[in-house]
């Protein structure tokens, strides 16, 4: 049977950056005793808005940056993740030497850094996928074992012109079956989901320097100018002006 794996294109298409910070700019906080000898929990803030720093016990902290807001996971994650390090071993390890590096300050810091913390934001997300969500989202989708499988095909190609009743094979549902479970679990139809997942592609594309029309072909689009409306309802702008100035003014075009 072939195997969909829920996270690995989102982590390829939105990259994961941690930088050591002051408590009060964090969004990843590792509490633990006093005098900072014993890890006891990380907590990992989705959304900013919703930190408070705690008056004591933080032994290290980062800011955290998985793709911002265009990252469909993490805009449906809870806002607030919890890893208790004294029941999760291998993240306490894990842990442990980010906590070596920050307070090392080594020379390629950074790049360990970055490496370590994708491996917990990893294990973090499979946990959170395992428990689900009763939120439509994207959460709730991968956490659904069949709907899943049609999620991970359209994020994996996203260009292909998918059909809900090949969708539905590869769930293995009956179509009706599957157009009422997707909306209900994601909270779109599989061809809106399809088109937001292949708009925000797009604007990273875009950013890249590549050509609108390139672009368009790329996403299924059968036209620049579809594409540009379909672009600018969902993104009030319109394509060109996402590219890179001296890309858009027809300097080093692709």
């Amino acid at each position: 049977m072939k195997q969909y794996d829920r996270l690995t294109t989102l982590i390829e298409r939105f990259k994961l950056e941690v930088s050591p910070s002051s408590p009060n700019e964090a969004n990843l906080i590792a509490l633990g005793s006093a005098d900072g000898t014993e890890l006891d929990r990380i907590i990992f803030f989705t959304d900013r808005s919703t930190y408070n720093s705690p008056s004591s016990g933080i032994l290290f902290s980062a800011q955290v940056d998985w793709g911002g807001s265009e990252n469909p996971l993490l805009k449906t994650l809870p806002k607030i993740i919890e890893i208790d390090l004294k029941t999760d071993k291998e993240a306490l390890g894990l842990v442990n030497l980010m906590k070596s590096e920050i307070l090392g300050i080594r020379c390629g810091m950074n790049s360990v850094l970055n490496r370590l913390s994708e491996v917990l934001i990893i294990r973090m997300m499979r946990s959170e996928i395992e428990k689900g969500s009763t939120q439509p989202g994207l959460l709730s989708g991968l956490s659904d074992n069949k709907i899943s499988r049609a999620i991970v095909a359209m994020h994996d190609r996203p260009g292909r012109s998918w059909r809900n009743e090949h969708l539905a094979e590869i769930a293995g549902m009956s179509l009706s079956r599957f157009a009422e479970t997707f909306l209900l679990k994601v909270g779109l139809p599989p061809a809106s989901y399809l088109r937001h997942w292949r708009l925000v592609l797009a604007r990273q594309d875009l950013s890249d320097g590549l050509r609108v029309d390139l672009v368009a072909r790329r996403y299924g689009f059968s036209s620049a100018e579809g594409f540009t409306r379909a672009f600018k309802k969902q993104y009030g702008t319109t394509p060109i002006k996402i590219r890179p100035r001296n890309q858009a003014s027809g300097k080093h075009t692709l």
